[in-house]
């Protein structure tokens, strides 16, 4: 029936992901199974898988950071407070000649005492600073590429579950159609049997229909533990525990599949979120570029301080003694002259890093115009192929169902009936792989044109 290494790779490469993984934030089962269409299996993964949470928690530290390089822009207020104490005073000489004495006389005086408290208050203003200045203007473009980061991931996420859903809805499809094909055999069988113990048929007609009919089976169990897998990767990728039973409400058709093509003629670049994560981190490496250039300018602070001190022989602080107070206030300015041309070299690493961002562009544009020309072609040739294979199901379907008829009245054989049953198998076979691989097709489709 449907395609074993199809749905066992698909199933299994999410098996192994999910027991890789250390684990899903806990979610409580529900007893009764959940019904999910296609769209609602997106939404469920989109609050609940961990890449997009892990991008929308990478969005708010950006967040964070933007309002910590705002901070930069404001006053600071800083609080200090020192204690000194001198064992040894420090002395220093003074000829006495310089006051007056008419001979060369040395003093030593000390202007310290043993006892030092000092406590200040002093505020900070930015006034300019072009490291500040790009940085504000950066923000905003960081948000941005932070954004797309998590639209890529949101994106990434529907195209998978998606195909994990379909894949699902196929071999529930084929599962059916199967069991339906087993159902009828059982009863030609039955038929078989009595007419065999009435002496009208062979044991060899008997025997080839138990063989057919075991091997049907066989194929029904191996369908019905991909079904499992498979419903596994799905709820895997959704962020959704195992246990949680699930109903697939979505029906897949032929009709389905081509309906809301495309308009293949309209196609801008920016459509694409690639391209807007490149051209935002473009603009980010300008930014870059731009902060470099500017280290070489002027930056100036605005300062105030207060601050009061006492000194004393003796520790007697808390005592009501005089302190003495002392208010301070200026500009400092900083002018770069010479950094060793480490700012020229930094310079030149920025700017070639903007042209790489171009270069990756340009790529990226030329990646987007072979995905679109791909995707068209291949979901042209799978539709034609869906429909070919669906026709040759039903013609299949046709020659089976002539061929009971004819095995029924006797004028048919066994061998007519194990050919006729092989051929249905092939072609519906067939089809279910051509309608996975049409829907497929149409997701890549979508989304090489920005559009999923």
């Amino acid at each position: 029936m449907l395609s074993i290494k199809r749905l066992t790779s698909m199933a299994f490469v999410g098996w192994l992901l999910f027991t890789g993984t250390a684990a899903i934030a806990q979610q409580q089962v529900n007893p009764e199974p959940i019904s999910l269409s296609a769209q609602q299996a997106v939404d469920y993964a989109l609050a609940n898988q961990s890449s997009v949470k892990t991008a929308k928690l990478d969005e708010l530290i950006q967040l964070a950071k933007n309002k910590e390089v705002a901070g930069l822009a404001l006053p600071s207020v800083t609080g200090t407070g020192s204690y000194q104490y001198n064992p040894i005073v420090q002395k220093q000489l003074f000829n006495t000649r310089n006051f007056g004495s008419p001979i060369d006389s040395f003093v030593a005086v000390s202007f310290q005492l043993k006892n030092n408290l000092l406590g200040e208050l002093r505020v900070t203003q930015t006034l300019f600073d072009p490291s500040v200045l790009v940085a504000l203007q950066a923000r905003k473009t960081l948000e941005i590429l932070v954004a797309q980061n998590v639209t890529k991931a949101e994106i990434d996420v529907k195209s998978t579950v998606y195909k994990a859903y379909y894949n699902v809805l196929s071999a529930n499809k084929a599962l059916a159609i199967l069991s339906e094909n087993i159902a009828s055999l059982e009863k030609i069988l039955g038929e078989t049997k009595e007419i065999y113990k009435n002496g009208m048929a062979e044991k060899l007609d008997v025997d080839r229909l138990v063989v057919q009919y075991t091997n049907l089976q066989t194929e029904q169990t191996k369908l019905r533990n991909l079904v499992e897998l498979g419903t596994a990767s799905l709820k895997y990728q959704m962020g959704m525990p195992l246990k949680q039973p699930i109903t697939l409400t979505d029906t897949l058709s032929t009709e389905k599949i081509v309906a809301d093509v495309l308009d293949m003629d309209k196609f801008d670049y920016s459509q694409r979120i690639e391209y807007q994560l490149l051209q935002t981190q473009k603009k980010a490496n300008e930014y870059d570029l731009k902060r470099y250039k500017m280290k070489g300018w002027p930056s100036l602070q605005l300062f105030g301080a207060t601050g009061s001190l006492r000194g004393s022989d003796k520790f007697d602080y808390f005592q009501s003694q005089a302190w003495y107070g002392y208010i301070n206030t200026g500009l400092n300015l900083s002018i770069p002259i010479f950094t060793g041309l480490q700012r020229k070299r930094q310079v030149d690493q920025a700017w070639l890093a903007v042209k790489k961002s171009e270069v990756a562009i340009e790529n990226t544009k030329l990646g987007i115009d072979l995905e679109r020309e791909q995707s068209s072609s291949t979901f042209r040739n799978n539709v034609l192929t869906l429909e070919a294979q669906e026709k040759n199901m039903q013609l299949a379907q046709d020659v089976y169902h002539t061929t009971q008829v004819k095995y029924r009245e006797g004028v048919g054989s066994s061998l007519e009936m194990t050919t006729a049953e092989n051929d249905l198998l092939t072609a519906q076979n067939n089809y279910f792989t051509a309608l996975f691989n049409a829907i497929v097709a149409k997701i890549d489709l979508l989304k090489s044109y920005g559009k999923l």
